[in-house]
């Protein structure tokens, strides 16, 4: 189709911000356009200027080819940052939501479209950089963080259940120990969901000990995955031992006093990494 410079760019920028991560080769877009290539070339630079300089996000070419990527420039992630910060850290300071055991109630801010397309875009630039097939959780608390992220990293959602569903098929099983409980438990996972090899982000809406994510890192061994990261709503500074290293976290549960019911919250480690 034949389209005036305006109208190439309004159907290219909605294009490349609907495929992520797409290599396309420049040749499409002069055919789809019937253009010559250095024309679009030079509306690929002003998209890219332009979404540099919204905050939007960037255009990196390759030799004959064009790729969006949903990274954001650091103006951006350090705008995302001062927005999240009271939203998510003010949001989880009210006594109200201190459950028992030292746990968070997260399920409104989880269940708000809004803050997780927000926390999705924020983990998505952080992680942009590193090579991601699948975003991984487990049920069920963790699934709205995964697909936020996958939403913007443009990969397909893995999730590990505690029991076998019949219409998964063939399972993957594995026990690990919890990190708060010390109880051994079982998390399985089908074996047509994720393919020999995959380079998997794990994330998680809240860690203590982080026995429930070193159990993602064992099951993930089973169908010889690479861990690309470990992200997590809200980790615990009280745990005694950790069992996972390296992580980023966007709020962090610095203190609890279940009998006063005051908690202390402050931000993740995040914030080294934006």
């Amino acid at each position: 189709m034949k389209l005036r410079r305006s109208g190439r760019l309004v159907d290219m920028t909605h294009y490349l911000l609907e495929r992520p991560h797409h290599l396309i080769p420049l040749t499409f877009f002069a055919e789809r356009y019937e253009s010559a290539k250095s024309s679009i070339s030079e509306d690929l630079t002003i998209i890219k200027q332009t979404f540099e300089q919204q905050g939007i996000g960037t255009v990196r070419t390759l030799p004959g080819r064009s790729r969006r990527r949903a990274i954001h420039s650091e103006n951006d992630r350090r705008g995302s940052r001062r927005k999240l910060s009271p939203i998510c850290v003010n949001s989880c300071r009210g006594p109200d939501r201190l459950l028992p055991g030292g746990y968070l109630y997260m399920t409104d801010i989880l269940g708000d479209p809004r803050i997780m397309n927000k926390i999705g875009r924020l983990y998505a630039s952080i992680f942009a950089d590193r090579p991601v097939d699948v975003v991984m959780t487990i049920a069920t608390n963790g699934i709205p963080l995964a697909y936020a992220i996958a939403n913007f990293l443009h990969v397909p959602v893995v999730i590990v259940r505690h029991d076998n569903k019949v219409t998964e098929g063939p399972m993957v099983s594995i026990n690990y120990v919890s990190g708060s409980s010390r109880r051994i438990q079982t998390m399985v996972l089908s074996k047509r969901s994720l393919a020999e090899g995959s380079n998997v982000l794990i994330v998680d809406d809240f860690m203590k000990a982080g026995g429930t994510v070193n159990g993602m890192v064992s099951l993930l061994q089973e169908f010889n995955g690479n861990v690309s990261g470990i992200g997590v709503l809200v980790e615990s500074e009280e745990a005694k031992e950790r069992l996972v290293d390296e992580y980023i976290s966007l709020v962090k549960l610095s203190a609890v006093d279940i009998k006063e019911k005051r908690i202390a919250v402050k931000e993740g480690n995040y914030k080294a990494f934006v």
